[in-house]
């Protein structure tokens, strides 16, 4: 498989019924609806089977892992060669977690993320999510067009698991949530420069690019929506770089994407075509991602303020001017 890939989000549009199995059946209809674009992933809102359902406590809701749920939505994505993002309150090892379970083209369980902050259910902070125990640090999965990691709801206050994925080399960061999040999620997406889809119980799940803008969300009539992404792609700095976009386009015309960001100096390199890669682009026409260029700055300032002088570094624009095409 190649990096381009095609992302499905869902948004659950406060449609529940009072019963597990209702809501259950509910969303696989929905899945089904989804799977007749012949996605590679499809997202599914925060713990979507326990929405409403009456007198609902995590604790007692609470699946294994296989379990009703991930079966019934493994069987489909193994007919229809797709991953899933399934997120369940599941019961493991004595333990209850707010979950987000991934599961592979062939309907296996490729790994779980635990909601790492579940919000506080007590006014004294000793309960939270009605006997949810919090997760621990968030994993990365490699899925055959790229590394992706899960977050969930009450984890958009908590900068330091976003910052952790971004360091495991996440290039799309899945958000399951009971509301729409709002600017934050646009906030993370621009800072670690990475994807940001939402799947929410409300009204608006979104795709944001990894410069923070939102290039699809759904509505009160359109319950998903349909992204083709590469996750190959550099976020680049325009110092150094102005004629960059040009070059490129030039040379692989209908063959690269160029998204230009100009009032935050940055532009996003994404090959169309199979055959190219965002590394032969690198090397071929001397660019670096923005946040390198951050961290070769970083390297000099720590010189400076240890009274030394900054080592001379090697950058891939080389001498090319800073500021002119």
């Amino acid at each position: 498989m190649g990096s381009i890939a095609r992302i499905i989000t869902t948004c659950q549009n406060r449609r529940y019924h009072h019963e597990v199995e209702g809501n259950r059946e509910y969303m696989l209809a929905l899945f089904d609806r989804a799977l007749k674009q012949k996605p590679d992933l499809v997202c599914f809102p925060e713990d979507f089977v326990n929405r409403e359902v009456a007198e609902a406590e995590f604790h007692k809701m609470a699946e294994p892992v296989p379990g009703p749920t991930t079966d019934a939505f493994a069987k489909r994505a193994k007919a229809h060669n797709c991953y899933a993002i399934c997120p369940i309150c599941t019961a493991r090892d004595g333990r209850v977690y707010n979950s987000a379970v991934v599961i592979d083209r062939s309907g296996g369980i490729l790994g779980i993320y635990d909601k790492a902050n579940p919000v506080t259910t007590s006014p004294d902070y000793t309960v939270f999510e009605e006997g949810v125990f919090p997760g621990g640090e968030p994993p990365v999965f490699d899925l055959d067009f790229g590394r992706v990691g899960v977050q969930i709801c009450f984890d958009v206050g908590f900068p330091e698991t976003w910052a952790a994925l971004a360091r495991k080399g996440a290039k799309a960061v899945f958000w399951p949530s009971a509301y729409d999040g709002g600017f934050p999620l646009q906030a993370y997406a621009y800072l670690h420069h990475y994807y940001v889809i939402t799947s929410v119980y409300t009204a608006r799940s979104r795709i944001i690019n990894p410069c923070g803008r939102v290039v699809a969300e759904t509505d009160e009539r359109m319950n998903f929506v349909v992204q083709d992404m590469n996750l190959d792609f550099v976020v680049a700095h325009y110092d150094f770089n102005w004629g960059i976009p040009d070059s490129l386009l030039d040379a692989y015309t209908g063959r690269v994407k160029i998204t230009s960001y100009r009032d935050d100096a940055r532009f996003i390199v994404e090959p169309t075509d199979p055959a190219l890669t965002t590394a032969q682009l690198r090397a071929e026409f001397g660019f670096e991602p923005t946040l390198q260029y951050h961290d070769r700055h970083r390297e000099a300032y720590a010189a400076l303020r240890a009274g030394r002088t900054p080592a001379a570094q090697t950058a891939a624009h080389a001498k090319r001017e800073q500021y002119s095409k």
